[in-house]
């Protein structure tokens, strides 16, 4: 069906397997950590001659650099079409990103979450009061439980995913905004697996804030983003203080930077996030839709040929067919272990896969 991204390098890798063939890597493990976009990695090379600090030097290398981070802040607010008064922090990846926020939130700030997220929007928000929405058979109920936990809790923060990780369901996203800001809550998205698969456009849908990784949208650098207002957390301290993070420093006070420096202490990774903003920006150039219509292609096929396979079962939260599903396949194959199946698809067919999925799905 072609490759809409143009290449990923390491896509012709052949390995060999036990009967002494070498075969095509299958890389079955892009919802972890996708290969390489081409263009990411040009965009690294031609920026590592001009390498050096950002905003702190006045030297010819050092305004290049910095114009360059700037930009790929600019490449990353776009790509998920956030608000002009937004802000993008640069971070290293989702989770960084989740704890940036949680721990600038103000103390004792109510949080609305589910059982299905991904342990890093799970665990920061056990700072503060977190409640947790039960598993659902469906979106309807999603939503539906949602709202009465918005009715009944009084909550700041309704903190979900937009796809999930492990069964790949695409959550509604602009229905539960709709909901959080009915309430006077602000609806925040963990977004790692959404971004590299559907279209985002915060403005429209109402999302407040959101979290992506670039090691999941093909520019794996170590650099991630939080996006979003972070103007109402103007008091919050940040969670890494440090350098660049502040306006003054006495002896026994600081007066901290405005958003994003706020929240970037420290020399940033300027490679990573040119290496992100090059990704967004080729990803945008070929259109989030197109990408998403080519996915939805591939695991049709993908899922058609799991149904025939004897003995496995597909093990998804909602029934398939009822909502929007992110290429993620999830099942238990009678007769074998999770860690026994991943070893024998990497000896005998060269593919890479998460091997403890099922084990968290159930």
């Amino acid at each position: 069906m072609g490759q809409p991204l143009g290449r990923l390098l390491g896509a012709d890798t052949r390995v060999d397997c036990l009967d002494g063939h070498a075969r095509r890597y299958a890389d079955l493990d892009s919802a972890a950590s996708t290969p390489v976009l081409e263009q990411a990695w040009r965009a690294v090379e031609a920026f590592l001659p001009c390498y050096s600090s950002v905003h702190r030097g006045s030297g010819f290398k050092s305004q290049l650099a910095t114009e360059a981070y700037e930009h790929a802040r600019g490449a990353v607010g776009r790509f998920v079409g956030s608000r002009s008064d937004h802000d993008v922090v640069l971070v290293r990846n989702t989770t960084e990103a989740i704890n940036v926020l949680a721990a600038a939130l103000p103390p004792g700030t109510r949080v609305l979450s589910s059982r299905a997220e991904h342990h890093a929007n799970m665990l920061p928000w056990r700072r503060h009061h977190l409640r947790l929405l039960p598993f659902t058979r469906s979106a309807d109920e999603l939503c539906s439980v949602c709202e009465q936990a918005l009715r009944r809790e009084g909550i700041d923060l309704v903190a979900v995913t937009g796809a999930s990780n492990v069964t790949g369901e695409v959550w509604p996203t602009a229905e539960l905004a709709a909901l959080a800001h009915a309430h006077g809550a602000r609806f925040f998205i963990d977004a790692a697996q959404l971004a590299p698969h559907r279209p985002i456009d915060m403005a429209v849908t109402g999302i407040d804030l959101l979290a992506f990784s670039g090691h999941k949208l093909y520019a794996p650098f170590g650099a991630g983003a939080l996006v979003g207002d972070m103007g109402w957390l103007h008091g919050g301290a940040p969670l890494l203080q440090g350098g660049g993070a502040v306006e003054l420093v006495s002896d026994d006070d600081v007066i901290w930077a405005g958003t994003p420096e706020r929240y970037e202490a420290g020399s940033p990774n300027v490679v990573g996030a040119v290496a992100l903003g090059a990704a967004c920006e080729r990803l945008s150039e070929i259109g989030m839709q197109r990408v998403a219509a080519h996915e939805r292609g591939l695991a049709q096929r993908l899922w058609a040929a799991l149904d025939e396979v004897d003995g496995l079962e597909m093990l998804t939260l909602w029934p398939p067919g009822s909502v929007d599903r992110i290429g993620v396949a999830t099942f238990s194959l009678e007769g074998y272990r999770h860690c026994l199946l991943a070893a024998v698809l990497s000896a005998e067919h060269a593919s890479r896969s998460v091997t403890d999925a099922s084990a968290r799905i159930r």
